[in-house]
């Protein structure tokens, strides 16, 4: 989705908008993404998932962050304003922490897709971490209980592991994140 240079957003302009509402709204370069509430068993799954990831790394490097917490991707390779707002984020490189947000690129993102946003977490988020360098990115698909887990290689994303319904599936820089796809989507 595109709108005409005159009607985008500046990202005052996107702050001031978000003041006055309850969505959950993300800016990418003056285009303003709305996502959906999130379900019953969306909700389940990202408790699900923070909770096994919260007691992985407390104590550790890094920390894990769940919705809605503003991450501004920031990377010298990339031009332009991002402000996205993913289910989990893990993130190592804490200096870029502020009150409200993480300015930087998180190590690891998990998003839950929504029958209505599927094409937005499949193609769109998953090129925009790719480009900003996101190490490894999970989609968690409720509607049919599959995870797929993504690493980048050479700048760009290999699918390293797919599960549906049953079985374990792993980070590949998490070494200890183990998930039950049983746990998750019970």
């Amino acid at each position: 989705m595109s709108l005409p240079e005159d009607k985008r957003l500046t990202l005052e302009q996107f702050y001031r908008l978000r003041e006055n509402r309850d969505e959950i709204l993300e800016y990418v370069d003056g285009v303003v993404y709305m996502s959906p509430s999130p379900s019953t068993k969306h909700q389940r799954i990202s408790g699900r998932l923070h909770a096994q990831l919260f007691n992985l790394l407390d104590g550790g490097n890094c920390e894990v962050f769940h919705a809605p917490f503003d991450i501004e991707l920031k990377s010298k390779e990339v031009e332009g304003k991002k402000i996205v707002i993913p289910d989990l984020s893990v993130i190592c490189e804490k200096e870029g922490l502020e009150e409200s947000k993480y300015v930087g690129v998180p190590t690891l993102i998990i998003e839950i897709i929504s029958p209505s946003n599927q094409a937005h977490d499949l193609v769109f988020k998953l090129n925009l971490y790719m480009q900003y360098g996101v190490k490894e990115y999970w989609i968690v698909n409720p509607i049919i209980n599959t995870i797929q887990v993504y690493t980048l290689v050479d700048g760009e994303y290999r699918q390293k592991d797919v599960a549906k319904e049953k079985g374990m599936i792993e980070s590949a820089i998490l070494p200890k994140f183990r998930v039950d796809l049983e746990r998750v989507f019970s």
